[in-house]
């Protein structure tokens, strides 16, 4: 009899920023709600979460004490995803604001083999989501403000345990930070739509 499957990490779609920078270049709505081919960023990436089939947790402000777009930290949203999934067999850090994300890239990054940590690269550059094990639970507890997770993915390099995954996904590092951002997005929806 073979051994059941491991459970899936639980994808963490971090929605609780304030979108400044998007705000500053002109945006008119907060970067999660803008339009990109007719529907919004936030949207776009809960359709690839979904179709990826693993369990997931949206980390919205309220979520984190404060009303939509009121400013919660990287930090503080993936402590509060963490709690909130308390016993999840680890998790994978996805930003809300990366459109272009695939199902299959989700698939392929929690299928990966087991370490502390995940990296994704696409053409040599970091993405997400980046995946943590369960074992980094305490750590990412801990985290607050802006800083995000770097201070765990250190750790875990610190004993040999953070591996690199390159993807041919665009969408891993196609984040959308101003309104340039949005048009180029746009650019590369159309050209991946024609490609298929």
């Amino acid at each position: 009899m073979s051994e059941p499957a491991p459970a899936p990490p639980t994808v963490l779609v971090l929605a609780a920023g304030r979108g400044e920078r998007f705000a500053a270049s002109g945006g008119r709505v907060h970067k999660l709600d803008a339009l990109l081919a007719g529907q919004r960023v936030l949207d776009h990436v809960l359709g690839a979460v979904r179709l990826s089939g693993l369990p997931y947790c949206i980390v919205r402000a309220a979520d984190v004490g404060g009303p939509y777009g009121s400013g919660a930290g990287m930090g503080d949203s993936i402590a509060a995803g963490v709690r909130a999934t308390a016993g999840a067999a680890g998790w994978m850090i996805l930003p809300g604001d990366l459109p272009l994300i695939r199902a299959s890239t989700l698939l392929t990054i929690a299928s990966a083999p087991p370490c502390g940590a995940l990296v994704p690269r696409y053409a040599g550059q970091r993405g997400h989501p980046v995946r943590f094990a369960a074992c980094c639970a305490p750590a990412l507890l801990d985290l607050q403000g802006n800083t995000g997770a770097a201070q765990v993915l250190r750790a875990q390099a610190a004993i040999d345990s953070v591996a690199t995954l390159d993807l041919d996904d665009a969408g891993i590092v196609t984040d959308i930070d101003t309104l340039d951002d949005l048009q180029r997005a746009e650019v590369l929806l159309r050209a991946r739509s024609r490609a298929c």
